[in-house]
């Protein structure tokens, strides 16, 4: 599955970018725990959620796919979930693994979770902490990794945790375990985080309380034991998978795209404030909420003026997954770009920092690596490319390099494209449509 990508052509079009993967993973678990009927359109059909969706069966919920492309979800309710008969596997999804580890820790009963090579080297400890402080007990390898067996609680204890770390996933895997526990279940964040949870769970009726304490924490608290309500979800756009067509269409000169419906919750926008503070043209229109959250429709326009920019370490969390494409649009911007705060890069898909730092090197980008930064010297003009680059089964670091293939002197090549169906299925056809030019290397 070698790919190259070749200098494109000014894009144009109104590409349609898929459903929000975090919104689409817990739309089908809070379906799957509620009571009635949740109807989901926009579901993103990827690798990663198809992989919830599965797992969510094995655990009892009624989950179809309609000829229209709407799923539905019959409920089991709270404490309804069943023993799984089998491993649940997880594939990439980190998601998937984590918040789901928080539903089967507040469930009586016994589930193991295995994933493939790239996930099985991701840290779990920082889930399994206050999964066991809640009552239940995990069998896992050393430092937390999969394959690992849960049994969750048969009384699952509502504790106040404070993250150790800002993650959105811990801070989700806690709420879920809480929603069986009798009395309230508190977490407590340094830094805001994605609130999807928060949202959503509003959305099926369980209130979700928000204190900002005096030391400047803010306290995240549900109260267990509520039933949740099936409802309809309208899954927005990705902002995640939408700021690859952005930044291809800022780097080549003369592009113009639109995108509808992307989500622009404010924990989730730091890619599109950090690009417009580098100079990117990017219009927002038909802003709206929808389903709890906010949506607009954005225009992209190449017009060749991204100037480099010190990124602030309090954005980290609301563009965490954004950095390796943001590194894209740093190396053909004019000037020096500095990212710190990224240590977090290092325990995703994969070591995001070092692969980006070593396939932008090998395409003749000029920056240094700290232990938690990035520094990238733009000059304004485009890098020779002309390198193979690994991806080290992230579909994030193949999308970003393809990406950059499309504005340097040489084609980029990247070792490996399947892992892009995890989050983005029809990535390559969507790109080419826009003017793109990527297609399988032979050899």
């Amino acid at each position: 599955m070698k790919f190259s990508s070749y200098k494109a052509k000014p894009l144009k079009g109104t590409p349609v970018i898929p459903g929000d993967k975090s919104i689409s993973h817990r739309a089908l678990m809070f379906g799957g725990i509620a009571i009635g009927e949740t109807v989901i359109h926009g579901l993103l059909e990827g690798e990663d959620v198809i992989h919830t969706a599965d797992a969510m069966r094995a655990m009892g919920a009624d989950i179809t796919c309609d000829d229209q492309g709407v799923w539905h979800c019959h409920g089991v309710g709270i404490g309804g979930l069943q023993e799984p008969e089998n491993i649940l596997e997880m594939g990439n999804s980190g998601t998937s693994t984590r918040l789901l580890m928080g539903l089967v820790g507040g469930h009586s009963m016994t589930a193991t979770f295995s994933g493939d090579a790239s996930l099985t080297k991701r840290p779990m400890n920082r889930v399994i902490t206050p999964l066991k402080m809640m009552g239940a007990k995990v069998m896992s390898h050393e430092g937390g990794t999969l394959p690992l067996t849960m049994t969750g609680s048969e009384d699952t204890l509502p504790i106040e945790y404070k993250l150790p770390i800002a993650s959105a996933q811990v801070k989700s895997c806690v709420m879920l375990a809480g929603l069986s526990a009798m009395g309230k279940t508190s977490v407590i964040e340094e830094t805001p985080t994605r609130d999807h949870t928060e949202n959503m769970l509003r959305a099926f009726g369980v209130p979700v309380e928000v204190e900002d304490l005096k030391d400047g924490t803010q306290k995240i608290s549900v109260t267990g034991q509520k039933d949740l309500k099936g409802t309809t979800v309208h899954v927005p756009s990705d902002p995640s998978s939408a700021a690859f067509p952005t930044v291809a269409a800022l780097i080549v000169e003369g592009s113009e795209i639109e995108m509808k419906n992307i989500l622009m919750n404010d924990r989730r926008n730091g890619i599109y404030m950090t690009l417009i503070e580098m100079g990117a043209n990017i219009e927002f229109k038909n802003e709206r909420i929808e389903s709890g959250e906010k949506v607009a429709d954005l225009i992209v326009r190449g017009t060749g003026n991204l100037k480099g920019i010190g990124v602030p370490a309090s954005r980290v969390p609301s563009m965490i997954d954004e950095f390796p494409i943001l590194a894209v649009a740093a190396a053909l911007a004019n000037g020096t770009t500095t990212m710190t705060g990224l240590a977090e890069l290092r325990v995703k898909e994969s070591d995001r920092l070092l692969m980006m730092y070593k396939g932008l090197k090998a395409c003749g980008v000029n920056l240094e690596m700290g232990e938690e930064s990035l520094t990238i010297h733009g000059t304004g003009d485009a890098p020779n490319g002309g390198a193979t680059v690994e991806t080290a089964l992230d579909h994030r670091i193949a999308m970003s390099f393809l990406v950059l293939g499309m504005a340097t002197k040489e084609p980029v090549t990247i070792d490996d494209a399947a892992p892009i169906k995890t989050s983005f299925p029809n990535f390559i056809d969507l790109m080419n449509d826009l003017g793109g030019s990527m297609m399988l290397k032979n050899g």
